[in-house]
């Protein structure tokens, strides 16, 4: 038996980087442990919800509902942002553990502060991994390139400057590759079939304990309609939905076929009028309860994030992979290669290829094999309790 630690987990305001670590904090709670959640007032109450303690912190990175144009166009715009916030944060989230220090911390992938205090405290961190990992050659594969203009601009190189000195002003040595892409532990909280590579990836630092996914009755409910032969729901997920030209693709591509019901999740910037006259098949929402209707569906299109393909995988729903940005290429990718999806890139997911893909996943006996296949594996990898069971392992 564990004796009862203060566990602290540290995370942004957003859906993507909070909802996979919500199973994971209830659990560590039902065990005894005390765990404070460092977090944005936004998202304090669904924090607490899980049985957390809050300790709010006022971050300046765009918050979920903001447009995401917010978030800029280029790999600058994205990480000098987090570099500002995290800066602007650490002496905030000092002073709210000061005299209060954990036993262990967890942080989010984009908590850099988090792992910064662990060196302060000397206390063992925990990265605790939304999406997919770096593996052996990630560097040379993927970063070297994705890299290569943006260090070469003199923004690129006070970005850099900007970070290394702010790691060296808090006693860190690490470069700031390896602070921000190589945790010296991290739970990994998707699938392994998922992720890129898994052959090499290095599991002394990195455990695959796939999706979280606890009791979501608190989400809402869903009920089929009677006369639905096939329900499609339709989600780009949180941040990147304002894309009414898309979801009139999408209305076209399903609402006249016969025995079809459409879920479209739009967003709070889109106004349903813009979608035009919408048959009585056709259902609009701007939030809706995801694994509920994932549970029931038979065609999820998807921006391919990190959770909603997961979420796809785990309900063995075929999915159409319209991704938008970041990891989300990566994801539609490795979706498409299990045999589980179609990768649609955004600019030709016209009504026509859109409804192509659809037919052909829907009945396709070969897919639903490979899903179940996939659906079984994650089965396998513990999920909620082995992590908890690993994090705490590593307590003191």
């Amino acid at each position: 038996m564990t004796s009862p630690a203060h566990i602290a987990m540290f995370s942004i305001a957003a859906h993507g980087h909070v909802n996979p670590s919500l199973e994971v904090i209830r659990e560590l709670v039902a065990r005894g442990h005390r765990v404070t959640y460092a977090i944005p007032p936004l998202f304090a109450e669904k924090i607490a919800a899980v049985g957390a303690e809050v300790k709010p912190w006022h971050s300046t990175l765009p918050g979920p509902d903001e447009d995401p144009s917010a978030w800029g166009s280029v790999l600058l715009d994205h990480v000098e942002i987090f570099l500002a916030d995290a800066i602007q944060a650490l002496p905030q989230l000092a002073d709210a553990y000061e005299g209060d220090e954990p036993d262990l911390v967890l942080h989010d992938i984009t908590a850099y502060p988090a792992r910064v205090l662990a060196h302060r405290w000397g206390v063992p961190a925990i990265s605790l991994s939304p999406n997919l990992v770096a593996w052996e050659g990630y560097d040379k594969e993927v970063a070297e390139a994705m890299w290569a203009e943006p260090k070469s601009t003199e923004r690129g190189k006070a970005y850099l400057a900007r970070f290394h000195a702010w790691l060296e002003e808090n006693g860190i040595t690490l470069h700031h590759d390896d602070f921000v892409g190589r945790p010296d532990r991290s739970l990994v909280l998707i699938p392994r079939a998922l992720q890129p590579n898994a052959d090499r990836v290095d599991e002394s630092v990195y455990s695959f304990v796939g999706a979280c996914q606890g009791d979501r009755t608190a989400d809402g409910e869903w009920h089929r309609p009677a006369d639905a032969e096939k329900v499609v729901l339709v989600s780009l997920g949180s941040t990147f939905t304002q894309q009414p030209a898309f979801y009139r693709e999408c209305v076209r591509a399903f609402g006249d076929l016969p025995g079809w019901h459409v879920v479209l999740q739009v967003g709070r910037h889109v106004d349903p009028a813009e979608l035009g006259d919408l048959s009585s098949n056709v259902e609009v929402r701007s939030w809706v309860p995801q694994l509920a209707i994932l549970k029931q569906a038979d065609l999820f299109v998807t921006h391919a994030g990190a959770g909603g393909s997961q979420e796809g995988l785990a309900t063995a729903t075929p999915m159409i992979a319209v991704p938008q940005a970041v990891d989300q290429f990566g994801n539609a990718d490795v979706l498409q290669s299990l045999g589980v999806a179609r990768h649609l890139p955004a600019e030709e997911a016209t009504a026509e290829a859109l409804r192509a893909a659809a037919l052909a996943l829907v009945d396709d006996p070969e897919v639903a094999r490979r899903l179940k296949a996939v659906q079984a594996e994650m089965a396998e990898e513990g999920g909620t309790r082995r992590a908890a069971d690993l994090i705490e392992a590593k307590l003191p």
